[in-house]
Formats: C-alpha cells, sequence, structure tokens
C-alpha cells in the first residue's frame, strides 16, 4: 500500500486496516503467538475464505506475516509482525473499555 492511498485522518487510516470485526479478532489471537490456519478458524468462527481473505489483507498490509513450511501435508503458520505488534496497546485499550462498559451496564 502507498502512502498516497490511505486517507488523511489516521483514526481512518486505522480503521481502514483493522476495521473489521474478524481481523480484530484474528489480531487478538495472533498477538498471544504465532498461530496455524485452523486455530484461527476456530477462535475467530468464520468460514475458510473469510478468514484467507482478512489474512491476505493484514498480510498486504504488513501487519501479518505467513510463513509455509515444506512438509506433507503443508503447515502454514501466521504471526504478527514487527509492525502488528505495535497495535497491542490499540486491542489492550478495547479489552480494558469493553470489559468496564460490561460492568456499567444494567
Amino acid at each position: 500500500m502507498k502512502k498516497s492511498d490511505l486517507p488523511e485522518c489516521p483514526v481512518a487510516t486505522l480503521l481502514m486496516l483493522i476495521g473489521t470485526k474478524r481481523k480484530v479478532l484474528i489480531i487478538r489471537d495472533l498477538l498471544t503467538g504465532t498461530k496455524r490456519f485452523k486455530e484461527l478458524q476456530r477462535s475467530v468462527g468464520c468460514s475458510q475464505k473469510v478468514l484467507t481473505d482478512n489474512l491476505r489483507e493484514l498480510e498486504n498490509d504488513g501487519l501479518v506475516s505467513r510463513k509455509v513450511y515444506a512438509e506433507v501435508p503443508p503447515r502454514v503458520e501466521y504471526s504478527m509482525t514487527k509492525l502488528g505488534n505495535s497495535l497491542s496497546p490499540i486491542l489492550d485499550s478495547m479489552a480494558k473499555w469493553g470489559t468496564d462498559y460490561k460492568k456499567n451496564l444494567k
């Protein structure tokens, strides 16, 4: 992605990169460590196509890395890049807010 393709607003940029429910859940899972495709699919709860599309977008945006092992059957692992790991405080804040929201509901 080129800088010129990004919105001027930094919040809009963030939402463009991680603004879907599935992407946030993928990032949540990968921030705890490397995962295989099926682990992510079970945790995120989506179809193979949806997960594949979201992982490809996150990889193209430089947030997730994909490593393929030359084994039979093939093994593929996903992990956060250094740039992707910088999202950790953002997701921590989101988790804290969600917890506080639940506590304050009557």
